[in-house]
């Protein structure tokens, strides 16, 4: 069966884009390997400057319970700590949820959803061929990739980054315990950084990347908390005082934040297959879903005639990428370069004191303004 629109990879941007795409008329085959409901490893804060978008879409994350948050607590790997409001705010909810909600959606659209792992993708004669493991073929006008940090097919894509080192691992955990619900608190340690806050569940969504080379060091993810993270003491109180509800955390290795091209073998990439923001400034999934709605839209005008060639639609989709999150990508990456120079970070933190103004201006640079509520 052909579609107008493949969507390979079926988290936040897969998923927006799905629900979008079909609501508005599209045949929309997304392909995703696993089933839903879902964990994933996921920071699960996301960004009020989404919400009149979702809400345009039919989606409002505070019918699932989604906690209102309103302040930032940051701290280095030495505790010292400042914390402020956050200029727009945000919302906590799981993976587990959101996608679970969102693939429903789309399903209720009409979109097509398949759990299979697709080996290959083709692009040939103005059209694409999707090929899985399973031995299914799908063809269509137009795909989006949104399969993540790292996949098999950025290696078949030849993708320049995926040659370049990726020296983090990404943890993962759910606890219950205390912890304020309108807050999301973003702590350093020594090699990593950690973010956590409450979701719809009113259970401690706990994330954080760590340099793999320092964590080899250790036997188990307990040893490595225990004897770095724990060094923070707001890390400690968690870790410490909460239980934990995963039978294991989850994890994910190979991260990478090296750059990647919005458009690669004529496949427009959203997401983590974009571009992936360093979780020290806490706006991933905003991201992803900024990066469908502009997908979407784009693909939209083509499918009317607006945009005349695909060529013209790889060429406005890359160009907004860019205009849209060049300079979020640089801020995340100099942010946490800052704060992994150990002393430096305690010199920055006693600056951010002295002048409290200073942090909320900082955290305007790796968000965006409040989306349009349109499809």
């Amino acid at each position: 069966m052909s579609y107008d629109v493949i969507i390979i990879g079926g988290g936040l941007a897969g998923l927006i884009s799905a629900v979008h795409l079909s609501k508005k008329g599209l045949s929309v085959l997304l392909i995703e390997k696993q089933e839903y409901p879902k964990h994933k490893v996921c920071g699960e804060y996301i960004s009020n400057e989404v919400l009149p978008y979702l809400k345009a879409l039919g989606f409002n994350p505070f019918v699932y319970g989604a906690k209102r948050i309103e302040e930032l607590s940051l701290s280095t790997a030495r505790s010292r700590s400042v914390s402020t409001k956050l200029p727009l705010g945000g919302f906590g909810i799981s993976r587990y949820c959101i996608d679970w909600e969102l693939s429903k959606m789309a399903y209720g659209n009409g979109a097509h959803i398949v759990h299979e792992m697709v080996d290959d993708v083709r692009f040939k004669e103005d059209q694409f061929t999707v090929s899985t493991i399973q031995g299914e073929v799908y063809t269509a006008e137009l795909v989006i990739g949104a399969f993540g940090k790292r996949s098999n097919l950025d290696i078949k894509m030849n993708r320049a980054f995926i040659k370049k080192p990726s020296p983090f691992l990404g943890v993962k955990a759910h606890y219950r315990g205390a912890f304020p619900e309108n807050a999301v608190g973003l702590h350093n340690f020594q090699g990593g950084y950690c973010g956590i806050s409450k979701v719809e569940t009113d259970l401690i969504n706990v994330c954080y990347i760590a340099d793999f080379k320092s964590f080899k060091q250790y036997k188990n993810i307990t040893d490595f908390q225990d004897a770095v993270l724990s060094q923070n003491k707001y890390l400690k109180e968690v870790f410490n005082g909460c239980e934990l509800t995963f039978d294991q955390p989850l994890t994910i290795s190979q991260v990478s934040f090296s750059a990647k091209q919005p458009v690669e073998n004529h496949v427009l990439m959203c997401g983590d297959s974009a571009g992936m923001i360093h979780p020290l400034a806490g706006n991933g999934m905003s991201m992803a879903i900024r990066a469908a709605q502009m997908a979407s839209q784009l693909i939209l005008k083509y499918k009317t005639g607006e945009i005349a060639t695909k060529k013209d639609l790889e060429k406005r989709y890359a160009e907004m990428w860019n205009t849209e999150f060049s300079t979020r990508l640089k801020s995340g990456h100099v942010i946490a370069k800052l704060f992994s120079l150990g002393w430096f970070s305690e010199v920055i933190m006693t600056g951010l004191k002295a002048f409290p103004f200073l942090l909320p201006l900082i955290i305007k640079k790796t968000h965006g303004e409040p989306m349009k509520a349109e499809l």
